[in-house]
């Protein structure tokens, strides 16, 4: 099993949360997105991110407007709909879960392995 295959199936189960997190504070379009995944070092690259938010889009959780640009051609922003707010609220709670329980699990391993050493 590869590790590298691994560790890109975790990131790319988390996207979608953090995609909507983004834009739950602001709208963005596609670049102000990926500049922010990849200061967060989740490195996405554009065939990746444009069909999960065409998907993201397509489920009603994303709208979008054009924007004319000074460098260039208008840009597509992204908005978090209302169902969007509620989907995010709920990933919110899931991950919150998820998170103490991977914490719960791999802490008590982690303390087991101590105490047998």
């Amino acid at each position: 099993m590869k590790l590298e295959n691994t560790k890109a199936q975790m990131r790319k189960g988390i996207l979608e949360y953090c995609i909507l997190s983004i834009l739950n504070t602001k709208d963005a379009y596609t670049s102000e997105i990926l500049a922010i995944l990849k200061e967060a070092k989740l490195i996405v690259v554009e065939g990746t991110i444009y069909p999960l938010l065409t998907r993201l889009k397509n489920g009603g959780l994303l709208g979008y407007r054009w924007e004319e640009s000074t460098s260039g051609p208008p840009r597509k922003y992204y908005t978090l709909t209302e169902t969007g707010k509620l989907f995010l609220e709920e990933l919110e709670k899931t991950w919150q879960n998820l998170s103490e329980a991977v914490e719960l699990v791999t802490l008590k391993n982690n303390t087991k392995k101590q105490t047998n050493e």
